[in-house]
């Protein structure tokens, strides 16, 4: 299998670190902001940092949406990352309500700063290292992105919102911040995203992207 990967150039990735940890693995990485070189990779990447509204603006600015649709239905591995992930959803509620990429239903929350109406009790944004879980209802990831990962591990995170699936079986990772529990991992079909980042995740990040190069 090919392991050249198109990285999305929309202005708002971290392209630099992301394209050095697939390098990593072994991969021939484009950094493109071409409709058409999107529309024809082998594997595409959606990296992303900022606010949700901005980014998918970005990218219909540079008429990049019908080029990842187009990409996404001839079934090759589309991977969305932190802020490309949440895009992967139908729609946010930050700073108002705005239209996601529609690629996996769902809706993409603040994560709550409190609970059951008690005091404080976590500080957001969520930076920092977390463990991953199985989401209730399942015990493995054979066949996944997380194929090569192992529960328990841990990978960094920098977010304020999180991602809703509308369908708990396209959660294929959570994990738990201050007693909430937070999409890690998403995935419908030949599109799954992370909302960690594997490229600042030292090993067991590489490990998932090397696992991404070889689905």
């Amino acid at each position: 299998m090919s392991s050249r990967v198109v990285l999305i150039n929309y202005g708002m990735g971290n392209l630099l670190s992301v394209q050095r940890g697939l390098e990593a693995c072994g991969a021939e990485v484009e950094i493109s902001a071409d409709p058409e070189t999107i529309a024809q990779a082998d594997r595409l990447v959606l990296p992303g940092v900022g606010a949700f509204e901005s980014g998918m603006n970005e990218l219909k600015s540079r008429d990049l949406v019908d080029a990842i649709n187009e990409f996404v239905a001839t079934n090759r591995p589309l991977l969305g990352i932190c802020l490309g992930m949440q895009m992967l959803l139908t729609e946010s509620d930050e700073f108002g309500c705005h239209q996601g990429l529609n690629l996996i239903p769902g809706r993409v929350v603040k994560i709550p700063d409190n609970g059951n109406g008690t005091a404080k009790l976590r500080k957001i944004p969520h930076i920092g290292w977390s463990a991953l879980k199985y989401p209730k209802g399942r015990t493995e990831w054979s066949g996944s992105l997380l194929e090569n990962t192992n529960e328990g591990e841990y990978f960094y995170f920098v977010h304020s919102y999180m991602a809703v699936a509308e369908n708990y079986q396209d959660v294929l990772a959570e994990c738990d911040y201050s007693g909430v529990r937070i999409a890690a991992a998403v995935c419908k079909q030949n599109v799954m995203g992370t909302q960690f980042h594997p490229e600042k995740s030292a090993d067991v990040g590489l490990r998932i992207l090397s696992t991404f190069l070889a689905l």
